[in-house]
């Protein structure tokens, strides 16, 4: 399935971009990375503040060796997806240059870049850069979608723990915070990461706060 936030109907029940952003309404996401042994900014950072853009692809059980590979340092002019023996697709809104994405991933973000907050550190590796990109469009595989939502038990993401450690999901719980009342309604939509609940609220508490000043 494919739509962009804020313009196009996803036609899912549940908004299926939550699963890993910082924000849902609209949607951004983050990657950080650290300066290299020589004390350069990496290639990827460098990139998204020169073109603009960026893609974020979910990292799987799948694709661990591929991940592994592209974690290599090497000259900015080698084709880490060559390296890393991964096929290409391109983005569809993102277009002059289009970013190549991975074709075998199952979840693809086209990303805006947005921002770069620059944590200084000990030289040479200790400073690292957050690169904040806001989500114009959205690729899910069709097959990993369960009811509306991604279903992670498909998708076995991958995270990196520390050291040369890294786990892999393959199962979730749910766990919903308790609510007796409207507020309590108003947390659980953010929680769930729903962009029309979130704009309806919006709507309402303008409503609400205009009658209030007209009480006055």
């Amino acid at each position: 399935m494919f739509y962009e936030p804020g313009k196009t109907a996803h036609g899912l029940p549940h908004d299926p971009f939550k699963f890993n952003n910082l924000t849902f309404d609209p949607p951004y996401v983050m990657f950080s990375a650290n300066q290299t042994p020589s004390g350069r900014r990496k290639d990827t950072v460098a990139n998204a503040e020169a073109t603009g853009r960026f893609a974020w692809n979910l990292a799987t059980w799948d694709l661990r060796d591929a991940v592994n590979a592209s974690a290599e340092q090497v000259p900015a002019d080698v084709d880490e997806f060559e390296r890393a023996r991964l096929e290409k697709d391109f983005t569809t809104v993102l277009k002059e240059p289009r970013v190549p994405m991975v074709r075998r991933s199952p979840v693809k973000f086209e990303c805006e870049y947005h921002s770069t907050l620059r944590l200084p550190g000990n030289p040479p590796m200790g400073t690292v850069d957050v690169v904040i990109g806001k989500v114009v469009a959205v690729h899910i595989a069709d097959e990993v979608l369960t009811d509306g939502i991604l279903d992670v038990s498909k998708t076995q993401p991958i995270a990196r723990c520390g050291y040369y450690q890294y786990a892999v999901i393959k199962e979730t719980f749910d766990m919903i915070i308790p609510s007796s009342d409207q507020w309590g309604e108003d947390i659980l939509s953010g929680l769930e990461g729903s962009s029309s609940k979130n704009k309806a609220i919006g709507k309402r508490e303008k409503t609400e706060s205009g009658e209030r000043e007209g009480e006055v």
